[in-house]
């Protein structure tokens, strides 16, 4: 194996970094790209769990030769003048952060934003913390649910890329933050915000991506963290059992997924005469494709059809100023004992101090 050597000055000061992680984005609204970007993430073992060879078969014979051309309407009705929405956002809560810590005084972070599938990838943001001399690098994936389909996936993208170096950071990684106290604070807030400028429904419908139900019973936590998350909302938000209700979304084949699914749930509301419902995701900390087609185009119009009356999408945290505040208590916390070098003078201090204890070393 060859070992890559890119990374590190001893001359020069060091920094912490941090690396933000999403899942990621077609590059552009077309076939090409969403081919690309599909087969990527389709790929990945921690997400499609099967036999590799047989899932192989199925995705490149039924999936990638005619999904994408049908994705490519969806994607091009999200797209901005900037592109993703997933990627601009996220750049977005990048440059928030290290605008907010320099305002603090703290100029010993290095940020870097990464996507697991598609563009910027792990591997280019690695080598940006490396140029930027940060020995040490705390790691906080976008899912406040953890679950092996997502935040293991980064681990295992993370751990590919650092087999190659030579001189491994210091390494700590955000497992879950489902329950932070300033996260869910952020998630009432933004409900509260929406409601008073928007009419607040009759239920408030709290809807997480599905996952298939076999990987809960071998032990997937995010079930559990995605009803946790669900109950400290309405907490927050004082709902009673009968003004809130959690659901999953994204059942994709014929296999049993978590329950209750999204859409059957809609229509259920609409016939017992529930018609009117706002709907948030709290597994999103920024608006996607299923967020802006999916979950307020679709299952709108589900619940619309079914009877429904009003229905309203309350927008992923994003890059609103309470998601930042969260983020950076939670960078905060797992970068606690974590000095660095960070001015010349400490650089010849600590040089000086190796240089006295070798002497020592040498005379005993």
């Amino acid at each position: 194996m060859k070992f890559h050597a890119e990374q590190y000055k001893h001359d020069q000061p060091e920094k912490i970094g941090i690396l933000l992680v999403n899942l990621g984005s077609p590059e552009a609204p077309d076939v090409a790209s969403i081919r690309r970007f599909l087969r990527e993430f389709l790929s990945d073992q921690r997400v499609i769990e099967m036999p590799k060879f047989f899932w192989q078969l199925i995705l490149n014979g039924f999936i990638l030769p005619f999904r994408p051309k049908k994705l490519v309407p969806l994607y091009q009705s999200i797209w901005t003048s900037d592109g993703s929405p997933l990627l601009s956002i996220a750049t977005k809560q990048k440059e928030k952060l290290e605008c907010a810590f320099l305002d603090k005084g703290r100029s010993e972070f290095s940020f870097a934003l990464a996507m697991r599938y598609g563009q910027p990838d792990i591997a280019s943001a690695l080598r940006q913390l490396a140029q930027d001399n940060a020995h040490k690098i705390l790691v906080l994936p976008s899912y406040a649910q953890y679950s092996g389909t997502t935040t293991a996936s980064i681990f295992d993208a993370l751990s590919t890329q650092l087999q190659q170096w030579r001189w491994l950071p210091e390494l700590r990684f955000i497992n879950s933050y489902h329950d932070q106290e300033q996260h869910i604070q952020a998630l009432a807030n933004s409900v509260r915000d929406y409601w008073q400028t928007h009419k607040q429904g009759k239920k408030l419908i709290m809807s997480f991506h599905g996952l298939p139900q076999d990987y809960h019973e071998k032990g997937d936590p995010y079930f559990c963290q995605c009803h946790k998350t669900a109950r400290l909302l309405a907490d927050a938000l004082g709902l009673n059992d009968e003004q809130w209700q959690l659901t999953f979304q994204s059942r994709f084949g014929k296999a049993q997924w978590l329950q209750p699914y999204m859409s059957e749930t809609l229509v259920l509301l609409a016939q017992q005469g529930v018609d009117e419902i706002d709907v948030i995701c709290p597994g999103f900390a920024i608006d996607c494709l299923e967020t802006l087609e999916e979950i307020a185009v679709e299952n709108r119009d589900v619940f619309l059809n079914a009877g429904g009356k009003y229905y309203q999408y309350i927008p992923a945290l994003n890059d609103s100023e309470d998601n930042i505040q969260a983020m950076m208590a939670l960078i905060e916390q797992h970068t606690q004992g974590w000095d660095v070098v960070s001015s010349s003078e400490d650089l010849q201090a600590r040089e000086l101090r190796m240089k006295v204890q070798q002497i020592a070393d040498t005379k005993v």
